[in-house]
């Protein structure tokens, strides 16, 4: 650490050591913490744009010649930076980067370097579809590998063997997903154009003195930019020290924000003598927090507790992260459905136009336990006779969220077929994790219990909840108040009394 802080001085950097120290944290690693009472606007410290590690500033783009590394499509994707990255590590002391190269992990808890075992117990989960580890080897075969080998003049064929295989690949593409961070292109750099890595870095920066700026704001949750003025912009980059700063659902404070020639990192709020600074990673839920970092946050589900000073250990049940989430993908709802063959081409032009309208293929839910309108307004969608589909079409509006007793069964079966896709139930997962000293289980099986439980307690509640409230509407439609109230009226008036009152995430 003490060579990383030394390179950081002698090149520009400013730290305020008064302030800030670094220290090893116990299930955490390195981390920073407040050497003394830091108010709100402190500026930690700064780091100078020169030594940001990105595509603009590495000089293996030049090197390899702008037009080709284009040609070979090194400017899409994180293919180009992965291969900057093993690039500066190959070339040693030689390298602007040397120290702080050294003091980045070569090894990592994400799934990515699991076990067949190890992620078996992942199924059901989002997280083993979205590791990419084929994708990532295809680029490291097809654009990185070749490269390498068609310029010795800038690859030593020697150095191919311990910089350049597809282990190191793959350890310098978790260092990116864990550490980067999305950083706008400066416009001295602008004429370079070695093109961009596309969004979905471990975290972001903000525009200066704006604290209050949501996380991520411009780019998907897949690592797409919206906007491709603005993915110009931005460059995923390796910022030292900024990347030390651990991170903790809600417990964010610290942020990284703009400046004119760097980029420094402040306090968004006061921090006691002896507390850690955390950074924030947008609060995320357990499957991505495990499959980008290689941890999961657990915090008290009850909100009365706080979350900055919980004990695991404690009691691990009761534990578990607010910002999880369940992936439903369309896919899953066709499967309900069970729609005749003859009518696949019907679905498939009611699925593209779907899409084409802005609807996702993969449906949120949440912990508010409320069924998506998107969900519902799919499943009406696929329901419509041919002349109710034609007059949506028409008025090229998907339709309403109306959720009727129909539309209702459909979800209820739906819920019931993906809490069906995890091998194990809530109860059996969770007294296995009572059950266990903390020495019988793994810490991969740690995690991979947490991410399970955690969705299944939203899928069961959100389940219970839909089932109450069919009950709830046949009983009112039987009752003999006189009202006559139809079921699916019951059951659309209390979905909208659930959405009026439902809490903020």
């Amino acid at each position: 650490m003490n060579a990383v802080l030394s390179w950081f001085a002698t090149n520009g950097g400013k730290i305020d050591s008064a302030s800030v120290g670094f220290t090893e944290f116990d299930g955490a690693g390195r981390g920073a913490v407040a050497l003394r009472d830091i108010p709100e606007g402190h500026v930690l410290f700064k780091i100078p744009r020169s030594l940001i590690l990105s595509t603009t500033t590495s000089a293996l783009p030049r090197r390899v010649g702008l037009e080709q590394w284009r040609a070979r499509g090194m400017h899409r994707g994180w293919a180009g930076l992965i291969l900057c990255v093993m690039w500066e590590t190959a070339n040693g002391a030689a390298s602007r980067w040397a120290p702080y190269l050294e003091s980045l992990p070569s090894t990592f808890d994400t799934p990515m370097f699991w076990s067949e075992e190890d992620l078996e117990e992942l199924r059901g989960t989002s997280v083993v579809e979205k590791l990419g580890k084929a994708d990532a080897e295809k680029d490291f075969s097809e654009k990185v590998l070749p490269l390498v080998q068609s310029r010795p003049d800038i690859f030593p064929p020697e150095t191919i063997p311990s910089f350049y295989t597809l282990e190191v690949y793959h350890i310098m593409g978790s260092r990116i997903l864990s550490r980067s961070f999305d950083v706008e292109r400066d416009e001295e750099e602008g004429e370079a154009d070695v093109g961009n890595t596309s969004s979905g870095s471990a975290m972001d920066v903000d525009e200066p003195h704006a604290p209050e700026q949501e996380d991520g704001e411009g780019s998907s949750e897949d690592g797409e930019a919206e906007d491709e003025d603005e993915d110009d912009s931005i460059v995923v980059s390796m910022v030292p020290l900024a990347d030390m700063l651990n991170a903790r659902y809600e417990c964010e404070n610290a942020k990284l924000f703009y400046e004119k020639d760097s980029l420094g990192m402040m306090s968004t709020k006061p921090i006691k003598t002896g507390e850690q600074i955390w950074n924030t990673y947008g609060d995320l839920p357990n499957a991505e927090l495990l499959r980008r970092y290689g941890h999961v946050d657990l915090v008290p589900l009850n909100e009365s507790t706080d979350a900055s000073t919980s004990d695991p250990s404690a009691n691990p049940s009761a534990l578990g992260n607010p910002g999880d989430v369940v992936e439903i993908r369309a896919d899953l709802v066709l499967s309900v459905l069970d729609l005749p063959p003859q009518s696949e081409a019907k679905t498939k032009e009611r699925i593209d136009w779907w899409l084409e309208q802005g609807g996702d293929d993969v449906l949120i839910l949440d912990s508010d336990h409320t069924i998506p309108p998107a969900l519902i307004s799919l499943i009406r969608l696929l329901q419509l006779d041919d002349a109710d589909w034609a007059k949506t079409v028409e008025k090229d509006k998907p339709p309403k969220p109306k959720l009727d007793a129909e539309s209702m069964g459909v979800v209820i079966r739906v819920l019931e077929r993906r809490l069906g896709e995890y091998p194990t139930t809530v109860d059996t997962d969770i007294a296995l994790l009572l059950q266990t000293t903390n020495t019988e289980l793994s810490l991969n099986k740690k995690h991979a219990l947490a991410v399970r439980i955690g969705e299944k307690r939203i899928l069961e509640r959100t389940l219970e909840d839909a089932r109450a409230r069919v009950v709830a509407a046949a009983v009112a439609a039987s009752s003999g108040n006189g009202k006559k109230r139809k079921a699916g009226e019951e059951l659309e008036a209390e979905r909208n009394t659930r959405t009026k009152t439902q809490r903020k995430r």
